[in-house]
């Protein structure tokens, strides 16, 4: 067991190393900003109180994002967010259509169901391989490969549509 200094220590370097993929990773699942920070704090707040129990400083990162998932997941279980009907109006708005590539991209990607969003994400922006999403899912690599192909399959499918768009601008 480490030494409270060092543990404390051990501890603010992984939050500095991690906090920012960790917040990317959360603003991605919810596309809140606050609610995005609130995850992430308190998936540290967790992962400190667990702190003694990681016996692998190696697999952190992946720790931590489960953690994360778990947390955004516990959100939903502890409250039903209340939905207006100024809010379905909102979901059926379009797009505008003077956008970035990048909003484009953010909004298709939006529109992936989660089981193909979120392995997506932790391929692109967390960097990792498939077997890594799988462990982190609790899933086959198999089921990751599958589902990363059909989340590319319906970008590629929208993709087409965003272009036309434009060439009429």
């Amino acid at each position: 067991m480490l030494p409270s200094g060092q543990k404390t220590r051990d501890f603010e370097q992984t939050v500095l190393a991690y906090s920012a993929d960790l917040y990317r990773y959360a603003y991605w699942l919810c596309h809140d900003r606050f609610l995005a920070e609130d995850l992430v704090q308190e998936a540290f707040t967790r992962a400190w109180k667990s702190w003694a129990d990681l016996h692998e400083i190696a697999a952190v990162k992946p720790w931590l994002i489960t953690i994360l998932r778990h947390e955004y997941a516990r959100t939903f279980a502890r409250k039903r967010l209340p939905m207006t009907e100024d809010d379905v109006y909102e979901l059926e708005i379009p797009a505008a259509s003077r956008v970035t590539d990048d909003l484009e991209m953010e909004q298709c990607i939006g529109h992936l169901p989660l089981a193909y969003r979120e392995p997506l994400l932790l391929q692109v922006l967390g960097g990792y391989s498939c077997v890594e999403i799988a462990e982190l899912l609790g899933t086959s690599e198999g089921a990751v490969m599958t589902r990363l192909t059909r989340a590319r399959q319906a970008l590629r499918k929208h993709y087409p549509e965003i272009e036309k768009r434009r060439a009429i601008l």
